[in-house]
């Protein structure tokens, strides 16, 4: 049962969407998504203030907010994919909505594209000279107020950036999931916002990788020039350095994909070396490791229990420092020939928060036609799927327990 109280804000605002215009209609709604709106007022973008009627969960969980950062097209709609499975049911748009709406949700999880907070639509970005990744090109305020909203059980009018026309649509109501997913360009970038997050990944993908990726892509799908490719990820580079690739040190988790070191001078980008960089003293998060804590690993599990073909798996783990911070760090170099024996590799890894014995090996067949699932991409994107999972649990029950402990 939902508690419900009334509160009457300017620090929230949204964009806006048709107004309602019957009050009684405008009530039922309100009761039916514990947000209700009223007065307009003049913004650079819509924008009004609003009263809210907050929705507590009768176990007092609250929402949980999780932030994925990473570049276009480094894999962040696989992982979220892969993300929303381990809590099941199938992540879908919001039904009757937008059919270009951004939005993801679940049983359990809301997925949101901070494309959603560009305050340009593409004409107006190319107007003022700006990429979508400069901050001018995007609304922190707004986006921070909305994430604070939804964490404290508020609804909220969500802004819609249509990818297909580059405009800005009318916006969707977003009502306070279970958990809720902030991916793109910026999550970590606004101090405000990181701030709310429960924990946060970071996509690292090495130039050689993302270049690789690029060409087979849009040469092979979309029939661009070698020549258009290069320009277009000169062109981004710039802000990419400045506004993006910095957001990596205040993750808890970073997947890092580089270049396989098994093929010497290796350039195709097929086989790929991963490592999974996990920050130590988060709390409700445990690394995984290999063999045991703490040590330096190194291990080639190819042989009867693995098949490998040219040129196998190499594992290592071990700690090191990553921005001035303790990490521990799992490495993998190569890639699967077969799935099934998975089982092999994760019956020697720790810490992996699965319910039952073999569930990362189910979770990598489950979705064996996902892009990376014969890498360390699908492995680690797995893993911290799992860890997500479990950090939302202890969050739950921490803060079950409190509420107890305060009248004991």
């Amino acid at each position: 049962m939902a508690i419900c109280t009334p509160l009457n804000s300017s620090t929230y605002s949204s964009s806006i969407i048709p107004q309602q215009n019957h009050h009684d209609a405008a009530v039922s709604f309100a009761r039916r998504t514990c947000w209700r709106a009223t007065t307009t007022h003049h913004h650079p973008r819509p924008r009004r203030g609003f009263t809210v009627i907050t929705c507590a969960s009768s176990d007092g969980a609250g929402t949980v907010v999780i932030g994925l950062a990473a570049d276009s097209g480094c894999g962040k709609s696989t992982f979220m994919r892969r993300l929303t499975s381990v809590f099941g049911g199938a992540a879908e748009p919001p039904k009757g909505g937008n059919p270009d709406s951004n939005t993801l949700i679940s049983d359990t999880t809301t997925v949101i594209c901070l494309d959603d907070y560009h305050s340009l639509d593409r004409t107006g970005r190319k107007e003022k000279g700006v990429t979508a990744l400069d901050p001018k090109a995007n609304d922190f305020d707004l986006m921070y107020d909305q994430v604070k909203a939804l964490k404290s059980g508020v609804a909220v009018e969500k802004p819609i950036y249509n990818h297909v026309t580059g405009l800005l649509d009318p916006a969707e109501v977003i009502k306070p999931p279970k958990i809720l997913v902030i991916e793109g360009l910026h999550p970590m970038f606004d101090e405000r916002v990181r701030k709310l997050l429960d924990f946060s990944i970071y996509l690292d993908i090495s130039n050689e990788v993302k270049f690789a990726w690029k060409i087979q892509r849009d040469m092979a799908e979309r029939g661009h020039s070698l020549e258009s490719i290069k320009a277009s990820i000169e062109a981004r580079k710039p802000d990419f350095d400045a506004y993006i690739d910095p957001q990596k040190q205040y993750a808890d988790a970073v997947i890092e994909v580089l270049p396989t070191t098994l093929i010497p001078d290796d350039n195709e980008g097929k086989v790929l070396r991963v490592r999974l960089i996990m920050k130590e003293g988060v709390k409700f998060f445990n690394p995984v490791y290999l063999f045991d804590e703490g040590s330096t690993i190194s291990w080639i599990p190819c042989g009867r229990k693995l098949t490998c073909s040219y040129p196998g798996i190499k594992f290592t783990y071990g700690p090191d420092t990553y921005f001035g911070q303790e990490v521990s760090v799992l490495e993998m170099d190569g890639q699967f020939d077969r799935l099934d024996e998975l089982i092999y590799v994760e019956s020697h890894l720790s810490n992996l928060s699965t319910k039952f014995y073999g569930e990362v090996t189910q979770q990598m067949l489950k979705h064996a036609d996902f892009p990376g699932s014969n890498n360390g991409t699908g492995l680690f994107q797995t893993i911290v799927g799992l860890k997500i999972r479990d950090l939302f649990e202890q969050l739950v029950a921490s803060k079950a327990k409190s509420p107890v402990e305060a009248k004991a």
